[in-house]
């Protein structure tokens, strides 16, 4: 009896065996590819083989075969999904703001971060970092698309930014009760006090901590743009997140926050309005990188300078002096050879619109292809995922973008993304 039941579960596991169909493969068909954009070697009429949702070759010619779909592309320039590494995607900043932050739950963050996922995806960005956003809403989203469950860009996520109390990641401007009521659990005050934030914030799922070393344009409390935390607690929260294998980024506009967080061996700097030479010396002997977020700067100085504007008259008067300083701070540190990240802050500008940063970008100095670079192949180093994403080789995730133009010769082709692959799966067409 015991071998009859054997012979029979066999029986069962190899009939499943032949029932389940062999994977199948598509056939890329790309008229102009650039695999590599570190390389910057544009080729002719290639073929990209995916397969399980990774590439297993890339081949001369058009092909295609009896085992999979073809994807022509013949007509296009093709390239590897787009990275975006800075937004908030579970919000849109608007005259409502404050409001909202009293009704709006996690829930409610994590379903209107759906939608906006599925903009960002069918825009070309097919990696994001989001560097701010409740925990639970964030979390949420990041592995309900990670697991196949919601359309979206794989998300490199935050949570909950680490903040000194009173500095840009508090609560401002309601009754004391509730304040205290809307206050997340990511406030800190001394080394030791940062250092068990950050922990807390690791074993809650952060893939990244960012940290807010300096005071916010949008923040709204006239309390500067200067330096909030102690080195002491920067130099904390550093050496916490390194121990705990996660790579770290600041918020900072002043130099002064600037500096003291590149001293302290963060990892990069987010906005960066008025790096100094001593920022730029640091950026380089400690190889960090740069995201300016040059959208974000255009898009306040416009808020700053409507007459309509919904800005309190703290944030007004600060989006007004850093805004139009974005774009030569950029181009001082290009010029200057610090790394560059390409990262929008899209929560400010809407999302969906994030390849306006590459015409801005360009406006800073930088060329078509290391603007490209930026959202791509620097984009995947900044963030520690090199050799998964960010060019278009062997055993890297199938997220393959194409677009009608040359974006080389006009990087504003980009805003016209007219096919999306993420992993494998055809989300554009």
């Amino acid at each position: 009896m015991s071998f009859r039941r054997s012979f029979a579960a066999l029986a069962f596991a190899l009939a499943l065996t032949a029932a389940a169909p062999a994977p199948r493969t598509t056939y890329i068909q790309a008229g102009r590819l650039l695999a590599d954009p570190a390389t910057g070697r544009v080729e002719s009429n290639k073929t990209i083989v995916v397969r399980d949702g990774r590439i297993v070759e890339i081949r001369d010619g058009f092909i295609d075969g009896p085992d999979g779909d073809v994807v022509d592309l013949r007509d296009r320039f093709v390239l590897p999904g787009l990275i975006d590494s800075h937004v908030h995607i579970c919000h849109e900043n608007g005259p409502d703001d404050k409001l909202r932050r009293t009704v709006q739950t996690a829930s409610d963050l994590a379903i209107q971060g759906a939608m906006n996922a599925r903009k960002v995806l069918g825009a070309g960005f097919t990696t994001v970092a989001d560097l701010g956003e409740e925990n639970e809403a964030i979390f949420a989203l990041r592995d309900g698309i990670a697991e196949g469950k919601v359309p979206g860009p794989r998300i490199v996520a935050a949570g909950n930014v680490i903040s000194p109390h009173g500095g840009e990641g508090d609560v401002f401007g309601y009754r004391p009760e509730v304040i205290r009521a809307l206050q997340r659990p990511n406030l800190c005050s001394g080394a030791d006090d940062c250092r068990r934030v950050v922990r807390q914030q690791v074993q809650r799922g952060a893939d990244v901590i960012k940290v807010v070393a300096t005071g916010a344009v949008l923040s709204d409390i006239a309390a500067g743009l200067g330096q909030q935390f102690t080195q002491d607690e920067l130099n904390a929260i550093v050496e916490t997140a390194h121990n705990l294998g996660r790579r770290v980024t600041a918020h900072a506009h002043g130099a002064n926050g600037i500096n003291a967080f590149l001293i302290a061996g963060g990892d990069s700097i987010e906005h960066g309005t008025y790096l100094d030479a001593e920022s730029i010396r640091l950026f380089k002997a400690k190889g960090a990188y740069l995201v300016p977020t040059l959208l974000a700067g255009d898009t306040v100085t416009l808020w700053g300078n409507d007459p309509n504007s919904f800005l309190s008259p703290a944030a007004k008067a600060k989006a007004i002096e850093v805004g139009p300083k974005m774009l030569d701070m950029a181009r001082r540190a290009h010029a200057a050879g610090v790394k560059i990240a390409f990262g929008t802050d899209s929560s400010v500008s809407r999302h969906g619109d994030n390849a306006r940063e590459f015409l801005l970008l360009v406006r800073a100095g930088l060329t078509p292809l290391e603007a490209i670079r930026a959202a791509t192949t620097s984009g995947a180093d900044h963030l520690g995922l090199a050799g998964k994403v960010g060019a278009l080789k062997p055993g890297m995730a199938a997220d393959i973008v194409a677009t009608t133009g040359d974006p080389l010769a006009d990087v504003s082709m980009l805003q016209k993304i007219s096919f999306v692959m993420k992993g494998g799966e055809v989300f554009k067409r």
